[in-house]
């Protein structure tokens, strides 16, 4: 082992194959000559071997409201330890955390060595109740994630991921036993979307919100960030939301404003008419929840029962104001309410 010193992490889910290592981590499934590092940038072969590049190279880690993840349904008003390493298997030309999540990982990865314990006691002492996994791909720190996430479920904390969706289903069924929540990016509805301003396919993603629900019991949220001309017309939001519900009527939706960022500061902001309509469709696809997320003081933050209407959990941006569900069921009328302690 040459080049691989201590602190360096043997990564999993991968093979060798010839002389390469073939990592099936993700639907990349990338194969690997020595010396040479996979799409993410993060995971490298030294030597016949697959190595995480960024296992202590924490470049995030704070305590966030859950409904920032967005999870609206998971644990609501609660508090969720949020940590991060750099790197990514997209390359969005939006990227929001552009800043760790496309960093020069071409070279020095930048971040901090913690140990899955003191992430684990940072969160208790925080008063969280649970450990997000967040702001770059969780995907590609999986093993710092899937040592946290066991330590943290031993603890009696829960894990939840928000991520673009496109790890294998190899990492999906290894990560079922401790992760209790996910919000997936469902970016948009077209390849020619995923390839042009992703680098990526669509295929894979849809493939894994139909295998979470059917073969999991990880609670899901998905995200759609409407960028003005590219993903926000009726059509595209339509067969968004038809093809959710014909997943779950019970997977909430957040349809989420777009601001200018990274390789696109040339595009206007979303209106906020085409995040109301985006409700209107979502709703006339048979979605039970819909939410509206970066619009300041829109009422759509707030949990009402698909059924009679009531008010369930009124939001104000992050905070929890007010939480009347009992027993996963509507005060009022005793709908049931989908969601992880709601």
């Amino acid at each position: 082992m040459t080049e691989a010193s201590e602190h360096l992490k043997k990564a999993v889910l991968w093979e060798p194959s010839g002389d390469l290592v073939h990592c099936f981590l993700c639907n990349w499934n990338c194969k690997i000559a020595n010396g040479k590092k996979g799409r993410c940038f993060v995971r490298k072969n030294i030597d016949g071997t697959l190595y995480s590049l960024n296992y202590d190279k924490l470049c995030a880690a704070n305590p966030d409201p859950v409904e920032k993840k967005p999870l609206f349904h998971f644990q609501p008003g609660s508090k969720s330890f949020s940590i991060a390493c750099p790197g990514c298997n997209f390359r969005c030309i939006f990227c929001q955390n552009w800043q760790i999540s496309q960093a020069d990982t071409e070279n020095v990865l930048e971040g901090s060595a913690y140990t899955p314990e003191q992430i684990v006691r940072a969160a208790v002492d925080s008063d969280c109740k649970s450990i997000a996994y967040t702001y770059t791909e969780p995907t590609v720190f999986f093993e710092l994630a899937e040592e946290t996430a066991k330590l943290a479920k031993s603890k009696g904390l829960a894990n939840v991921f928000v991520s673009n969706g496109y790890m294998s289903k190899q990492a999906i069924d290894a990560a079922k036993g401790w992760l209790g929540g996910i919000n997936i990016d469902l970016k948009a509805f077209t390849e020619q979307f995923y390839k042009d301003l992703c680098k990526a396919h669509i295929q894979p993603v849809k493939d894994n919100i139909e295998y979470i629900v059917k073969h999991t019991d990880i609670w899901m949220e998905l995200t759609t960030l409407l960028i003005p001309g590219k993903n926000d017309s009726e059509d595209e939001l339509r067969s968004i939301a038809e093809f959710i519900a014909g997943v779950s009527v019970d997977i909430p939706w957040h349809v989420s404003r777009f601001y200018p960022q990274y390789k696109m500061t040339d595009t206007r902001p979303t209106d906020g008419a085409v995040l109301e309509r985006a409700m209107d469709i979502g709703k006339e696809a048979g979605l039970r929840y819909i939410y509206v997320g970066n619009l300041p003081g829109a009422r759509a933050e707030s949990t009402y029962c698909y059924s009679c209407g009531t008010l369930l959990i009124e939001r104000v941006g992050y905070h929890v104001a007010k939480n009347v569900i009992d027993d996963y069921r509507c005060p009022q009328c005793n709908a049931e309410i989908a969601g992880v302690e709601l």
